[in-house]
């Protein structure tokens, strides 16, 4: 599928995949397309960063190529690993045989047949249909010398491997690189993307989303929801609930037949939407209908 050609139709592209996303959003990623830079997102966790990256992906009818980011990542887990194991059968077959050409049997074991290719790699690979989608998932996990090593990957759609020199892929793919915040990703990385900060939604988008992504809830139930959601995150909470937490909670409720939010079905559930136990406790009792009375006269006014 062609990229699309105006800020409206990406929003609908998106739209259509069922990412129902702001025009700011639409804009930066627009940009990003059209003049092929990396797009960094930045956001509390569950707001919606990764679902961009798939949502592209579906869209556009590419390969999604993902790179969960954690600490201790290197260059050779993200771009390349060499296959020991098929190495040493083939170094032991050539024993058996008696081949006494090193040289061949060196080109050979170092060859593109003994090649892992990673994401990174992956990435820089052509694909049917087009440059992939590359998701570089929470950057933010990361150490420092990873993200100078990412420095020549999204300056040149290059990495260098020792054995076979350097590969650059013949499109550059789509980049969506994503971080939570637990700290500064360096300038001179972001220097080389667009930047977002994807921020939670009011709550009329939160409902597109919901009915976009839970459309068997009534409309009711889906404002009760929103609305609690929403008084919820302004709370003194360790993690507040984030839109993916919104959609699980939703589809617990109707796993669950309800119909209309009560103290205790939320307290039943408080596990769909918040995370730490401390927030859980936080909630316990009179604290939960307060909130929940809080929200319907929200909806009220």
């Amino acid at each position: 599928m062609p990229l699309p050609d105006t800020i409206e139709a990406t929003e609908a592209m998106l739209a259509d995949t069922g990412y129902i996303c702001p025009r700011e959003l639409a804009t930066v990623v627009f940009l990003s397309l059209k003049l092929g830079r990396p797009l960094f997102l930045e956001g509390e966790a569950g707001v919606g960063k990764t679902e961009i990256a798939k949502a592209l992906a579906k869209g556009l009818g590419r390969r999604l190529i993902r790179l969960q980011c954690y600490e201790g990542l290197d260059a050779n887990s993200a771009v390349y690993e060499w296959n020991f194991a098929a190495q040493m059968v083939a170094i032991r077959t050539a024993e058996a045989t008696d081949s006494t050409d090193r040289k061949a049997l060196t080109d050979e074991l170092f060859s593109d047949e003994f090649l892992i290719r990673r994401p990174l790699l992956e990435a820089m690979q052509p694909q049917p249909g087009g440059p992939p989608v590359l998701l570089i998932d929470e950057l933010d996990r990361t150490d420092e010398p990873f993200e100078a090593f990412l420095l020549e990957a999204l300056s040149d759609f290059q990495v260098t491997i020792p054995e076979l020199g350097t590969i650059k892929a013949p499109e550059p793919p789509i980049v969506i690189v994503t971080s939570n915040r637990t700290r500064e990703v360096h300038d001179a990385l972001k220097r080389r993307c667009l930047y977002h900060w994807v921020d939670y939604p009011d709550f009329d988008r939160e409902m597109e989303i919901l009915q976009s992504r839970a459309p068997e809830a009534t409309e009711a139930l889906s404002r009760e929801i929103v609305a609690f959601v929403q008084k919820l995150r302004t709370e003194d909470l360790f993690k507040k609930p984030g839109v993916a937490e919104t959609i699980d909670w939703a589809k617990c409720l109707l796993a669950l037949d309800a119909i209309a939010l009560s103290p205790q079905l939320i307290a039943d559930t408080l596990g769909a939407i918040l995370k730490y136990q401390d927030d859980i406790m936080k909630l316990a009792g009179s604290e939960t209908t307060k909130i929940l009375e809080e929200a319907k006269k929200g909806l009220e006014g």
